[in-house]
């Protein structure tokens, strides 16, 4: 015969998961892919902006000049849907998960491969650029800058793609899944872009950090 308690607190549990996972009328919880998508995202593309925000008032060649702005204007959008999102799924911007705990896969499959489950286990989110290297970038000048930013931005954009690949292997959520198509598909592009304009320049990307998928 089954104890009438333990079922209890067998419900119990399950719901206070589905709770954190789902939150109220299955909008995600504070554990969700979803949110942790959101927030890491939100800090991933803020130092983009920054980033581009830094060649940008170098005075850098036009087509430099102009990939900053696009960046600029796409990614610091994004990141206010972002933390709209938040807001409207009534979660904090902070929250005591690790960085990157999401990818992890909390229940809703396998954690995605390679260097983005790595960043998992680490907390790292993949392809940030270092306080050195961010220092060298506003340090540098000229053509020298615009190697050095490119190369920075390809293997962010790296990072970010991974990022969102991760996610569409763990949600379903209409608007989620959306933006995240977006975000491969426009910084695929402006990987290749960045590369070539790094070929002009007689330089080469820093080693891919896809290769470790």
């Amino acid at each position: 015969m089954r104890n009438p308690i333990l079922i209890g607190c067998g419900v119990l549990v399950l719901a206070v998961a589905a709770f954190l996972l789902f939150g109220r009328g299955g909008t995600p919880g504070d554990t969700s892919p979803e949110a942790g998508f959101a927030r890491d995202m939100a800090t991933h593309h803020a130092q983009a902006v920054d980033m581009a925000f830094t060649i940008r008032d170098k005075g850098p060649a036009a087509e430099i000049r102009n990939l900053a702005f696009d960046i600029i204007n796409t990614q610091a959008n994004q990141r206010g849907m972002f933390l709209g999102w938040l807001q409207q799924w009534e979660l904090g911007q902070a929250t005591d998960q690790p960085t990157m705990a999401w990818m992890s896969g909390h229940g809703h499959g396998a954690a995605a491969p390679g260097l983005a489950a790595a960043a998992a286990t680490s907390g790292a989110m993949p392809g940030m650029a270092t306080p050195q290297e961010l220092t060298r970038l506003k340090d540098a000048q000229g053509e020298q800058a615009e190697v050095l930013f490119l190369q920075l931005m390809i293997r962010h954009h790296e990072g970010g793609v991974q990022m969102a690949e991760g996610l569409l292997k763990l949600s379903t959520r209409p608007e989620v899944v959306s933006m995240a198509q977006k975000i491969v598909s426009g910084q695929s592009g402006e990987i290749k872009l960045m590369t070539e304009l790094l070929r002009l320049r007689g330089a080469q990307p820093y080693p891919s950090i896809m290769k470790s998928q």
